[in-house]
């Protein structure tokens, strides 16, 4: 059946949700937000993650039998979204949680789950950090999105050479989130994407190895200073000879697929936090348009255009929200094997958050474009990483849509059916190979 009605359980999740965002998060964000070292303002937020996770919300998405909450996609969205209408920043903070270590779920060997799953679920500190470690710098090569390429040369080179059962790694990581923890003395854990072949490309070359905290070699830089999302740690990682055990190695030769799988399951996820910011905006202008004269007898609400384009905005926003839900409830339904519709809700939900946010800025008008008295400074820095960030829409999101859409076996009616779609390696890589103009 078809319902978008909320059970009885998830309006209290919803509540508990709005609540610890308006009541523990909110306080903090003005001024870790305007925080100019972005590691301080990361660790300003440290008590509300704390909250966050005696709440449940840190580690809410891992299986019960490790001490996580065991919740479905469809009921993490509804929690996400009222956190990241106060801060994306902050979600983002819990999202990477997923990223690095449901891959030990879907991935890792049984004993690796028991080990690292229930520690990070059973952290008497309540401040356990996971590190999702694949970006690296931009350069030639260098970057991710084409971390599918066909040659050795391209995508992640960031290497871990097997050498008397241990796995030793040397390069640069760049961008990921949470690595260098609270202290910059690293993570509880990452789960970082290496190169375990030197003579294959993406598919069949790449890896994941976790990195406990504390392990020799690993050097953390200051942080990256972003425009937005400042109260997300992004982090500057050199590993210089790390050595860690054989053990720590999983999905060896499948790190293709752990990306894929991964930023699949985080999509709604990023949609729904686009829904988030773009809700802010559209109910701060709403009010101001019922409040606002502009100079006239009437409140501008009373304007035609006024009027237009906050309806544009509301049906914006109702759009991607169902749309995130669709993904998730298509993800909780085969496994997070939603590798097309959890790309759509992400591109779709931070595109379209952009838009709306801007969009609100103008029935505001100047009045907008004052920070202190008014919030869209931070919401249009906030919005515009959507689009650029968590497999970026231009380099992995519409790739990974692009090449299950061009397979022979790809129907088109699968969606509105509810049919699985399952993305196999031939979907892989496709526009990673290119050609110069005139080179022979």
């Amino acid at each position: 059946m078809i319902d978008f009605t909320l059970t009885s359980e998830q309006k209290a999740l919803q509540q508990v949700a709005r609540e610890f965002a308006q009541d523990v998060l909110k306080p903090i964000v003005r001024e870790a937000d305007a925080e100019p070292d972005p590691q301080k303002g990361f660790q300003m937020i440290k008590p509300a993650y704390e909250k966050a996770y005696e709440l449940g919300f840190a580690m809410c998405f891992l299986p019960k039998e490790y001490g996580g909450g065991g919740v479905s996609n469809v009921d993490l969205l509804i929690a996400a979204e009222e956190i990241t209408a106060v801060d994306p920043g902050f979600g983002c903070v819990l999202l990477v949680n997923g990223l690095a270590l449901l891959p030990l779920v879907w991935f890792g060997k049984e004993e690796q789950r028991k080990k690292w799953l229930t520690l990070a679920c059973n952290d008497p500190k309540k401040s356990f950090l996971a590190g999702w470690v694949v970006s690296e710098p931009a350069g030639s090569p260098g970057g991710t999105a084409n971390f599918d390429h066909p040659s050795p040369q391209a995508g992640i080179q960031v290497t871990a050479d097997l050498k008397n059962g241990e796995y030793v790694i040397n390069g640069r990581k760049y961008w990921p989130s949470s690595a260098a923890g609270w202290d910059m003395q690293g993570a509880d854990v990452s789960v970082v994407v290496v190169r375990t072949d030197r003579q294959k490309g993406g598919k069949g070359g790449l890896s994941c190895i976790i990195v406990p905290r504390g392990t020799p070699g690993v050097t953390y830089e200051p942080c990256i200073d972003t425009m937005g999302h400042r109260l997300n740690q992004n982090c500057d990682i050199r590993y210089d000879n790390v050595r860690v055990p054989e053990e720590n190695v999983f999905a060896l030769g499948e790190g293709d697929l752990v990306i894929s799988k991964a930023f699949t399951w985080s999509g709604p996820v990023a949609g729904i936090a686009g829904v988030g910011v773009a809700r802010t905006a559209y109910e701060y202008a709403l009010n101001w348009a019922k409040t606002y004269t502009a100079g006239g007898l009437d409140p501008i609400i009373y304007h035609q255009n006024v009027g237009y384009m906050l309806t544009d905005v509301a049906m914006k926003i109702e759009a991607a929200r169902y749309l995130s839900w669709k993904a998730a409830a298509y993800a909780d339904s085969y496994d997070c094997e939603n590798y097309s519709l959890g790309a759509m809700s992400k591109i779709f939900g931070g595109e379209t958050a952009m838009q709306c946010v801007y969009d609100c800025m103008r029935v505001v008008g100047i009045n907008s474009y004052d920070r202190r008295s008014h919030p869209f400074d931070k919401l249009m820095r906030d919005v515009l990483c959507f689009p650029i960030y968590d497999a970026g829409n231009m380099g992995m999101q519409r790739r990974k849509i692009w090449g299950m859409l061009a397979h022979p076996s790809f129907n088109p009616r699968s969606f509105v059916d509810h049919e699985l779609v399952e993305f196999t390696r031939e979907m892989e890589g496709i526009g990673s190979v290119t050609a110069r103009p005139g080179a022979a």
